[in-house]
C-alpha cells in the first residue's frame, strides 16, 4: 500500500514550485508560456521523467507551448486529467502593492499575478502528480498532468489546439481544472461550488444607422441617439428573461438538502422563474449580480464608437455587447431576446461565440469530489455550480472528456478571493494550499487506484 506524503514538506515544496512559476513573466497576450514550461519540465527531469512516454511539449507556435506528463496505470480505466494554464492576464502595475511577478511570500501569502489564476492551482496539480509517482500508486487509470497555453485569451494556442493536433495526448475519460470547491462566503455560510456547468460566450456588435450631416443641425434620425435608445432600453429592462437551468435546479436541491428550515424552504423555492424575477427587482449589489448570471442569459455594453469629427453626424454608431447565454441556449436565443428589447432598429452581428458546457453529476467522480469536500470542511455547504465565465472546460467536452473545476481549499475568514483573480494584489494563503493538497491526494488515490 503506497505511504502518505508528507504534507508539511508538500506544502513547502508547493509554494516553492508556485513562486518560481509567477516570476515566469506570461502575459497574455502576447502568451510567451515556453518560460514557465521549461520550469516545470526541470522540475519533472529532476524526478527522472525523461522519455517522450513521461512528458512531451508540443508547440502551436513560436514561444507558445504545451507540456503533457503522464503516470501509466494497468488500462482498466480511461485516465484522469489535471490541467492547469500557465497564462496570466495583464497587470497595472502601479496599482499593485508589490512587485506582480515576485512571487513574494508575504504574511503567509504567495504573492503575484497568476497566484489565483490559475498558477497555484496548477502547482497543486503538480504536486499531486509528483506524489503520485513517488509514492508508486497502483493506478487502474493513467494520470496526465496537462500544463497549457493561452486560457485567458481563446484557447486557439492552448487546449484546441490540443484537441485538434494532440488528442492522444490529453484522451481522458475525466478531467479537473480550476472553477471550484474553494471557499466562498456567504454570510455565516461557508460554500463549496463544484463546477459541473460553465456559460457560452456570444460577443455581439450592434449597429444603429442614421442621417449623416453637420453637427450644427440637430435632427432626431442620429445613429447615436439610436445606438444610445438602445442600450437604455436594455439598461431598463434590468436583466434578460430567465430560465432555470438543470445545473441550478441541482444547485438549488443541494443547499436545500444541507439547510435546516424553513432556510431549505426558501432555498427551493428558488427553483420557480416567478420568485427569482420577484428576487431580482428588489436584490442589489453583488448578490442581484450573481443571482441574475446563474439565471439569466446577460448583455454588457463594453465598447462604444461613433464618429470621427466632432462637427459630423456619423452615418453609424456601434456598441459591443458581452453577452455570457446558458447552456442549452444558442446565440440566435441571446440575440432575439435583446431585439424585443431594442426593436428592429439595430442590427447585432456575432464577433465571437464559445459553446459554454454542461456536466453530468450522476458520476462516480463527481460524487468523489462532493464526499472529499465535506471532509474539507464538514460545515460547509457543497453544491454543484455553473460558473458565470468561461473555461477551456468546454473545448475538452469536444473531445468527449467530462470536466469539473476542482480546485479545493479552505480560505481564510474575510479574504475577497472573488475580487483577486485578475484584479490587483493577487495572492494565495499557503494555508489554502496545505488544506486543499490532501483533499485532492484522496480524490486521486481514491478514483485512480486499484484497491
Amino acid at each position: 500500500m503506497a505511504t502518505f506524503p508528507d504534507w508539511k514538506e508538500a506544502t513547502h515544496e508547493t509554494v516553492v514550485h508556485l513562486s518560481r512559476l509567477i516570476q515566469a513573466q506570461t502575459v497574455n497576450p502576447p502568451g510567451n508560456e515556453l518560460p514557465a514550461i521549461l520550469i516545470i519540465k526541470e522540475i519533472l527531469e529532476r524526478e527522472g521523467f525523461r522519455s517522450p512516454q513521461d512528458f512531451i511539449i508540443v508547440e502551436s507556435a513560436p514561444q507558445r507551448v504545451n507540456l503533457i506528463a503522464r503516470l501509466r496505470g494497468d488500462a482498466s480505466q480511461r485516465p484522469l486529467l489535471l490541467s492547469g494554464h500557465v497564462d496570466v492576464v495583464p497587470v497595472e502595475r502601479e496599482k499593485w502593492s508589490r512587485d506582480p511577478f515576485s512571487g513574494e511570500v508575504i504574511n503567509g501569502e504567495v504573492w503575484g499575478r497568476g497566484a489565483l489564476d490559475m498558477k497555484g492551482f496548477l502547482a497543486m496539480y503538480l504536486q499531486i502528480f509528483l506524489q503520485a509517482h513517488r509514492t508508486s500508486l497502483p493506478l487502474k487509470r493513467d494520470l496526465i498532468l496537462a500544463a497549457i497555453a493561452d486560457e485567458e485569451a481563446g484557447f486557439d494556442h492552448g487546449s484546441k489546439f490540443l484537441v485538434t493536433h494532440h488528442r492522444d495526448l490529453i484522451d481522458a475519460e475525466y478531467g479537473l481544472t480550476e472553477g471550484g470547491a474553494f471557499t466562498i462566503p456567504l454570510g455565516k455560510i461557508r460554500l463549496y461550488a463544484i463546477q459541473v456547468a460553465e456559460k457560452g460566450v456570444t460577443w455581439l456588435k450592434m449597429t444603429t444607422k442614421g442621417k449623416p450631416g453637420h453637427g450644427s443641425l440637430p435632427q432626431r434620425d442620429n445613429a447615436v441617439l439610436h445606438l444610445a435608445k438602445a442600450i437604455e432600453q436594455i439598461r431598463r429592462a434590468d436583466h434578460l428573461p430567465v430560465h432555470i437551468t438543470p445545473t441550478f435546479r441541482a444547485m438549488i436541491a443541494a443547499a436545500a438538502k444541507q439547510a435546516r428550515f424553513p432556510t431549505s424552504l426558501l432555498i427551493r423555492s428558488l427553483s420557480l422563474p416567478v420568485v427569482v424575477n420577484l428576487l431580482l427587482r428588489f436584490l442589489d449589489g453583488q448578490p442581484k449580480s450573481i443571482l441574475t448570471a446563474l439565471t439569466t442569459n446577460t448583455c454588457t455594453p463594453t465598447i462604444l464608437q461613433a464618429g470621427q469629427k466632432t462637427n459630423v453626424i456619423p452615418a453609424e454608431a456601434f456598441a459591443h455587447l458581452d453577452c455570457r447565454r446558458l447552456p442549452g441556449q444558442t446565440p440566435a436565443d441571446v440575440m432575439r431576446e435583446i431585439l424585443t428589447l431594442t426593436g428592429d432598429g439595430v442590427q447585432l452581428e456575432q464577433l465571437d461565440t464559445s459553446p459554454g458546457a454542461a456536466f453530468p453529476i450522476d458520476t462516480p467522480l463527481y460524487r468523489l469530489l462532493e464526499q472529499e469536500t465535506h471532509k474539507l470542511d464538514p460545515d460547509g455547504i457543497v453544491i454543484p455550480m455553473m460558473m458565470t465565465g468561461a473555461t477551456d472546460a468546454c473545448v475538452y467536452r469536444e473531445a468527449g472528456i467530462i470536466m469539473y473545476g476542482f480546485t479545493p481549499g479552505r480560505l481564510p475568514d474575510g479574504f475577497p478571493v472573488l475580487s483577486l483573480a485578475h484584479g490587483h494584489d493577487e495572492r494565495l494563503p499557503i494555508s489554502f494550499i496545505e488544506s486543499g493538497l490532501p483533499t485532492l491526494w484522496e480524490v486521486v488515490r481514491k478514483f485512480c487506484v486499484s484497491e
